[in-house]
């Protein structure tokens, strides 16, 4: 897998096929607006926007972009008491159905999870685990889902590998640079993300993939995560695609 990243950045940075985006992040903003505005529960919306990420890797296949990320469950969700166990439950289904989905075996889909997943229900973690021991050999496409995570958290944790290995004496703090951060994040294999689609109506990040995403085009949807489709996609690579 490491080896394929390399390849991408080489490529990328040898000015090879620059309009074709090798990593496109994507956030779920919008999902609770929606259940609201359609009078319908949190978990039945979420279920209907999970439908969503199978539309969006068919596009990735068919664009032959190496690596989507989906931004599925922030840290703070754990806050909210009265979305947290049906975004739970809606997400353990999820991975409960891509052990088996024809789409990623056919295809060679690599599943990766990025944040604090561990800490979550035992129900949930064993079906991401499933998810993950089904498709680790895979290498043709890469799909990451970022759960129970923090963009400025991943930041930190990554501070905190370096400060322990400090603290044994296996690096000097001199070493220190952009590159060993990088190293050290959850999204240490992959390459920066060239686009982030911003779904849902406030205009930011979402904080999603914070360190990489610098210098990532932002496309802002203006929908609501369970009424993007095939279509809202392609329109945010053809924008970043005119300005590349």
């Amino acid at each position: 897998m490491l080896e394929r990243f390399r390849i991408l950045k080489k490529e990328k940075e040898a000015g090879i096929a620059l309009k074709s985006p090798k990593h496109i992040a994507i956030t779920t903003n919008g999902t609770t607006s929606w259940a609201i505005k359609h009078e319908v529960t949190f978990e039945e919306a979420f279920k209907k926007s999970f439908a969503i990420i199978n539309n969006a890797m068919e596009v990735q296949i068919n664009q032959k972009i190496p690596i989507i990320t989906f931004y599925l469950m922030a840290e703070e969700t754990k806050k909210k008491p009265e979305i947290f166990t049906q975004v739970v439950s809606a997400v353990t289904v999820l991975f409960e159905g891509l052990v088996g989905n024809k789409l990623i075996h056919e295809n060679k889909i690599k599943i990766s999870i990025l944040g604090k997943w561990y800490d979550l229900p035992s129900r949930l973690v064993d079906a991401i685990k499933g998810a993950l021991d089904e498709t680790r050999d895979y290498d043709s496409f890469f799909v990451n889902f970022c759960i129970n995570y923090d963009g400025n958290e991943e930041i930190v944790d990554a501070c905190k590998l370096v400060a322990r290995q400090i603290s044994a004496d296996k690096l000097s703090p001199e070493a220190i640079n952009a590159e060993l951060i990088k190293e050290n994040l959850y999204s240490s294999y992959f390459l920066p993300p060239d686009i982030i689609i911003k779904n849902g109506k406030e205009r930011t990040t979402a904080g999603l993939l914070l360190w990489d995403s610098a210098h990532s085009h932002v496309h802002f949807s203006e929908k609501n995560w369970p009424d993007f489709d095939k279509d809202n996609l392609m329109k945010a690579i053809k924008d970043y695609q005119s300005k590349n």
